[in-house]
C-alpha cells in the first residue's frame, strides 16, 4: 500500500471517529467495561496460576526406608527408584538430617526432639521429585511396592484435592475470559454494524464506481484499531494502579509462604501488553465482521 493511500485511510478513519462521537463513545465504552473485567480475573488467573505452579513444584514424595536396610540395600533401592522413567531426582537424607529438619521446624518448641539425638528413632529417607507434579501418585504407588521401603508419604488425599481444584479453578478462569471477549466482540460488532448501516449508500457507491473491498475496508479495519486502543487505555490505568495498591498492602503479609503475589514488573508490562493486543483485535475483529456484508453489492 502506498504511503499517500494510507494517509488517507488514516484521515477518513479519524473523520469517521469525530464524525459519529456518540457511536465512538458507545463502541470505547464497550470494550472498556469488558477490558476491565477481562482483567480482574486475568491477573487473578495469573496469580493463582503462579502459585499453584509453586505449590506443584514443591509437592515431593518422602520415601522412609526400613531401618534394618544395610547401605548396600539402599543403594540397591536408589537405583530402582531413579529408573522409573517419571523420576526427575532422588535425594538422600539420613535420619540425622530428618531430625535436626524437624528440630528447625517446630522453632523453639522443636528444642524438645534434643532428647532424640542419642537414640534416633527416625528413617533415613529418599526425597523423590517427579517430572510432572501430576505424576506424583502413580510414582507413590510404583515406589510403595519395593523391598526396604517402610513407607511413603506425600500428603495422600490431599495432593489429589490441590490438582483437581487447581484444574477446576483454570478451568473456569479461562471459560470466564473468553466468555467475556466474545461478548465484547458482540458488543462491539453490533455497535459498529450501526455506524456502518448509516453509511451503506457510501459503501454501495464507492463498490459501483470501482473501489475494492480492501479500500473500502481499511478505513473500517483502522477505526476498529483505534477504537480498540482508546477503549484499553483506561481498564489498564485501573489494573495497574489496583493491583499496585494491593501488592504494597498484601505481599508482604505473604512473605515467607508459598502463597506470593507475581512482582509488580514484569508483570505490569504483560498485563499492559495484553490487555492492549486484546482491545485491539476485538475492535479490528468488531469492525471487519460489520463491514464485510455490505461489500456484496
Amino acid at each position: 500500500m502506498k504511503i499517500n493511500t494510507l494517509r488517507r485511510h488514516l484521515r477518513e478513519s479519524a473523520k469517521n471517529l469525530g464524525r459519529n462521537g456518540w457511536m465512538t463513545f458507545a463502541s470505547v465504552s464497550a470494550v472498556t467495561v469488558t477490558l476491565i473485567l477481562v482483567g480482574v480475573f486475568l491477573v487473578l488467573m495469573m496469580n493463582l496460576n503462579s502459585m499453584a505452579t509453586s505449590l506443584e513444584k514443591d509437592v515431593r514424595i518422602s520415601v522412609h526406608i526400613d531401618l534394618t536396610a544395610t547401605p548396600e540395600e539402599q543403594d540397591a533401592l536408589r537405583q530402582q527408584i531413579e529408573k522409573i522413567p517419571q523420576v526427575a531426582t532422588v535425594t538422600y537424607s539420613s535420619k540425622d538430617e530428618e531430625l535436626q529438619s524437624m528440630i528447625e521446624s517446630f522453632g523453639e518448641d522443636g528444642q524438645v526432639f534434643k532428647l532424640y539425638e542419642q537414640s534416633n528413632p527416625l528413617h533415613d529417607v529418599f526425597v523423590i521429585k517427579t517430572k510432572k507434579p501430576t505424576d506424583i501418585m502413580a510414582v507413590a504407588q510404583e515406589v510403595e511396592i519395593l523391598d526396604y521401603v517402610h513407607s511413603v508419604n506425600y500428603g495422600k488425599g490431599k495432593i489429589e484435592k490441590i490438582f483437581s481444584t487447581v484444574g477446576v479453578s483454570r478451568n473456569i478462569g479461562i471459560g470466564l475470559i473468553v466468555g467475556l471477549l466474545f461478548t465484547a466482540m458482540f458488543l462491539i460488532s453490533n455497535t459498529i454494524k450501526i455506524t456502518i448501516f448509516a453509511r451503506r449508500r457510501e459503501i454501495e457507491i464507492m463498490k459501483l464506481v470501482g473501489a475494492t473491498n480492501s479500500f473500502i475496508r481499511w478505513p473500517f479495519f483502522l477505526e476498529g484499531l483505534f477504537l480498540g486502543i482508546l477503549g484499553s487505555i483506561l481498564p489498564i490505568g485501573i489494573i495497574l494502579g489496583s493491583y499496585g495498591f494491593l501488592y504494597d498492602l498484601i505481599q508482604p503479609q505473604l512473605n515467607g509462604t508459598f502463597l506470593e503475589l507475581l512482582p509488580f514488573t514484569p508483570f505490569a508490562f504483560q498485563v499492559s501488553g495484553l490487555l492492549l493486543l486484546l482491545g485491539a483485535f476485538i475492535g479490528v475483529w468488531g469492525s471487519l465482521m460489520s463491514v464485510r456484508k455490505f461489500l456484496k453489492v
